[in-house]
């Protein structure tokens, strides 16, 4: 296990095991507007760069979150909660909170409730995030 530090949450990543599942998950499935937009941002590159550097180091595809919902419309675009679940488990729950970013927020936390991740090795916990993204398909149905 590779102990890291995200956004002050001590954790520990069984790295291989995560890279090993994820590279025979697919795409996050759901094909309502509001996942394919994100999917579609996903395949554009338009998640935030601090999200993509962390899914980089991790050998994460973007589009293979393990959750996603766009919570609600804002002024500048649509505010989605997702996630992507890691073999291996936080070190210092008890302080770990979320995190306000310029782009968004992000927290480790866990979720019983397996998603989009039926199966996933156990110890794990997800990386959660809140962003506030465009809205890039032709028109919300």
């Amino acid at each position: 296990m590779l102990k890291r530090n995200f956004w002050n949450v001590e954790v520990e990543i069984n790295e291989s095991a995560t890279a090993e599942w994820y590279l025979t998950s697919e795409p996050w499935g759901c094909d309502c507007d509001d996942c394919k937009n994100f999917l579609e941002l996903c395949k554009c590159n338009e998640l935030p760069e601090a999200i993509h550097a962390i899914l980089k180091e991790l050998n994460i595809a973007p589009e293979k979150a393990t959750y996603v919902c766009e919570i609600m419309p804002k002024d500048n675009g649509h505010l989605y909660q997702f996630s992507y679940r890691l073999v291996g488990r936080i070190l210092n729950e008890d302080t770990a909170k979320s995190t306000v970013e310029d782009w968004g927020e992000v927290r480790c936390c866990h979720e019983p409730y397996p998603y989009g991740a039926p199966g996933f090795p156990t110890p794990h916990f997800d990386l959660e995030f809140w962003v506030t993204l465009p809205w890039v398909l032709e028109e919300k149905e």
